[in-house]
């Protein structure tokens, strides 16, 4: 069985995976949400409704879902961390700590600590091991009102290639990388476009990408994920674009 733990599973790309991994017979996914979808909660796609911007709290996460896994039948095991939040979406000086807390807490604090417990779980194992981190073309470039969010990707980025150079030292080393998934017709990008034009300056552009049909399908953007999971090729220690996927 091929096991692969996800976050943010009920929305845009996180369901796009999972609706396409729940027909794979041989894999079970175990999904990380604050909201179940009871569409996909069946014995091959376990839910464990969770907040992960209580960081506090994560260890015990893992724990759990490690406990259900056995590890000396699994043929792999990944790690997909989705989730993530925009907002706040206004300059740094009209935030609030609680919201630029959350933000940083679920787009980073959240990815890395949940890297460090899948890596503590499975340093024994010696099957295949993939972590994808899902990032953003905002972690490379400022955008007006994105600070939060842009400054969480750029660490991620850099996180993910340092993961690499660490386990380059393991006996049964995790392949990692971070994934630029493109601009996507998701629930992130309607809320984008429902933002004041005070808050955000680039409303205009980004309500065009929908108006001209320049937003991927989030189905599209989960097949490449779950290909990279099996390919021979897996870009590891990279931070690689949807786009290098598709035509």
């Amino acid at each position: 069985m091929h096991y692969i733990i996800l976050t943010g599973h009920s929305k845009g790309l996180g369901q796009a995976i999972t609706q396409i991994l729940a027909t794979d017979t041989n894999t079970t996914v175990i999904c990380i949400s604050r909201t179940k979808d009871p569409e996909f909660e069946h014995e091959r796609c376990i839910v464990h409704p969770f907040d992960l911007s209580r960081h506090d709290l994560i260890l015990t996460l893992m724990n759990d879902i490690f406990s259900t896994i056995p590890l000396e039948t699994a043929e792999s095991i990944h790690l997909i961390n989705n989730a993530g939040i925009l907002e706040p979406i206004k300059p740094i000086q009209r935030t609030n700590t609680e919201d630029m807390t959350k933000n940083i807490h679920v787009n980073l604090l959240a990815p890395i600590l949940l890297t460090a417990e899948f890596i503590r779980h499975t340093e024994s194992f010696s099957g295949n091991k993939r972590i994808i981190n899902i990032s953003s073309g905002a972690g490379s470039r400022p955008i007006f009102g994105w600070s939060g969010y842009g400054a969480a990707k750029a660490g991620l980025d850099l996180f993910s290639q340092n993961v690499a150079v660490d386990q380059e030292q393991a006996d049964h080393p995790v392949q990692i990388c971070s994934f630029l998934p493109g601009i996507m017709d998701t629930n992130m990008q309607a809320t984008i476009r429902q933002t004041s034009s005070e808050d955000f300056v680039e409303l205009k552009k980004f309500q065009s990408f929908k108006e001209d049909g320049q937003l991927l399908s989030p189905t599209t953007v989960a097949n490449v994920i779950i290909n990279l999971l099996v390919t021979e090729d897996f870009p590891n220690g990279q931070i690689v674009n949807v786009h290098n996927y598709i035509n």
